[in-house]
Order: structure tokens, then sequence, then C-alpha cells
């Protein structure tokens, strides 16, 4: 694929910031607004003074969450080259820097483009099918959280501070509302189901990752959005870093080491949702529970142990995925 033109998008709210790179020189930039409009705007004004092919063109951005979704859309449909990368990345990739705006991290963003575009990976836009069950669970975990704050509306505390009528009261009072909520999440939960039923490829993906010991369905179905149907992960290497997983060495020379440690860069939703599953695994027995009590009992730290569960999790639905198989129990050995 030849690229002649790399344009950064520094995405806010509100606003757009474009800068148009070219044969490692910025030689414009513009601001406008985030709608269609504005978007519009740009690409008109790059056509018409540089001469710029979209098709010979590569977008980037960094991952910027429901703030970068208008610019998506709008570059989606004209078939465009996009990169939607991390922000760590980018800022890791760029060394020490002085100064920061809107404009100057648009043109970073575009240079970085330019300077490493063997790492681009298309940005693959979501049918609307995944971005409904996203938009759900989102929709269930806010009110799970409110379940829970409800379920315990002074705090850990209260039965030191307050008399056992008073709290009896107070959980009463919140009862009918916990009683709806816990019912709109069964609801979801039947809209999401339906959804996946009702479309053929989406199920039978299901049912591979389902088929996965410990995977339910809301675990399968945070993994499946998030993934974009295993579109947006060559690997299950990748995947594992990005949910942080793997342990990395924390060495140098002879005389500093530190045991291997998982990254705080990660998906903390993924991550807490492949512990959950991880969990699951042990309190059903069977490998996970053997594997578990095994390596506790060599002297292993708990979570170490539930953390390599995590990463075999992930090994197996991605290696059912891509053999497109469902997962079989008698061919699995854990090993150390």
């Amino acid at each position: 694929m030849e690229i002649n033109h790399f344009i950064g998008a520094d995405v806010s709210k509100g606003t757009l910031d474009f800068s148009l790179v070219n044969q490692g020189k910025i030689i414009f930039h513009l601001r406008v607004a985030n709608t269609n409009v504005g978007i519009e705007h740009f690409i008109k004004e790059i056509k018409t003074n540089f001469n710029v092919n979209l098709s010979s063109t590569v977008f980037c951005m960094e991952h910027n969450g429901i703030y970068n979704n208008i610019l998506l859309l709008y570059l989606a449909k004209l078939n465009t080259n996009v990169w939607v990368e991390s922000a760590l990345q980018i800022k890791q990739s760029q060394g020490m820097l002085r100064g920061k705006n809107d404009k100057v991290d648009s043109g970073r963003i575009a240079m970085y483009a330019y300077r490493y575009l063997e790492n681009y990976i298309p940005w693959n836009p979501p049918r609307e099918i995944i971005i409904q069950i996203k938009q759900l669970l989102v929709i269930r975990a806010r009110i799970v959280e409110t379940v829970k704050q409800l379920n315990t509306p002074i705090g850990k505390d209260a039965e030191i501070f307050f008399t056992k009528s008073y709290l009896k009261l107070s959980r009463k009072c919140c009862d009918a509302s916990i009683k709806a909520m816990k019912k709109d999440i069964k609801a979801i939960e039947k809209q999401i189901k339906d959804l996946i039923r009702n479309d053929e490829s989406l199920n039978h993906l299901f049912k591979i990752v389902m088929s996965v010991d410990g995977v339910g369905l809301l675990i399968a179905a945070t993994i499946i959005t998030t993934t974009n149907e295993f579109k947006n992960f060559s690997s299950a290497k990748k995947f594992a870093c990005y949910s942080g997983v793997v342990p990395f060495e924390h060495s140098s020379g002879s005389s500093i080491k530190g045991r291997p440690k998982v990254s705080n860069l990660a998906n903390k939703n993924v991550k807490r949702i492949l512990h959950l599953a991880a969990l699951t695994g042990i309190r059903k027995g069977g490998e996970f529970r053997d594997f578990y009590e095994r390596k506790v009992a060599e002297g292993k730290h708990k979570m170490s142990v539930i953390n390599s569960i995590r990463n075999k999790l992930i090994l197996r639905i991605f290696a059912c995925v891509r053999d497109n198989r469902l997962f079989e129990k008698k061919h699995q050995i854990l090993l150390a």
C-alpha cells in the first residue's frame, strides 16, 4: 500500500484538530467542529489545496472513547485508511516532549503515523449489532453498580454507627428500586441473547467462545465486542497484553531484579471480566481448580495463579476462534 499523506487528528468533545504531513513535514493544520460539517470542510480543504487522494492517505487518532465516533463513522463511509492507536503508545514513541496543545498534539500524531507506518493496523468499523450489544453492556454495568450502592446505602461501617432498626428501614426503602433494577438487568440480558440468536455468524461465534470453561454470556459479550469480533487483535498475546494479564520482567544487569509483574496499563473492565471467568472456572472444579490448588501448594502466590488462568482463558478462546471449533476439554492439559 502506497501512502503519500498522513493526517493526525486530535479529538475532543467539541473540536477536531487536524494536521497534514507530507514527506515527513507538517504542511497544514486546521481546527474544525467535531461534526460532519466540520469534517467535510477539512476534507474539501486538503483535496482542493494539497491534491490529497484519500485512498493513499492514513488518518491516525488516539483511542478517545465516544468522542471519536463522529469522525470514525464519517471516515468509514469514505472507505479510507483509519488507524486508532493507544495514546500511551504514541506518547512513549516520542521521548521527552515540551509543550502541549491540540495543534501540537495533532502534529505529533501525524508524525507518529509517518514514522511508524509499519505498525499500522487498519481500524475495522464494528457492525451495528456489535455497537448495540456494547451499549447494552454499558447500561447493564451502570445498573449493577447502582444496585450495589443501594444494597449498602450507608457504607461498610454502617452497623457500627447506626441501630439495626435504622438500617432495616433504610434497606426497606430501597427494596422496590432494587427489585425493579434487577428486573431491568434481566431484560437487558434477554435483549443481548435475542440479538445474538438472530444473527447467524454472531451466534456461531458466541457458541465457540462460551464453550471454554468459565466463560458465560456476559464474559463472552465483553470479549467479542472489545475485540470487534476478533478483527482488531491479530493474536492472543496482543489481547493478553491489552487486558493486563501478561507479566513483564523487571531487571537490569545483576544488581536490579524484581519478580515479573503485570502492567497497570490495561483495559480494566476486560481484566475484571477475565478475573471473574477465572474464579468461576476454579469454583466449578475440575482442571482449573486442580491447577490452582497444585500451584498454591507449591508456594505460588494466589493472584499469580489466578492470572495464569486468565491468560490460559485468552489463549483457549483465541485458539478456538482461529480454528473455528468448540473447545475440547479432553485434549487440554494445564501445564505449569
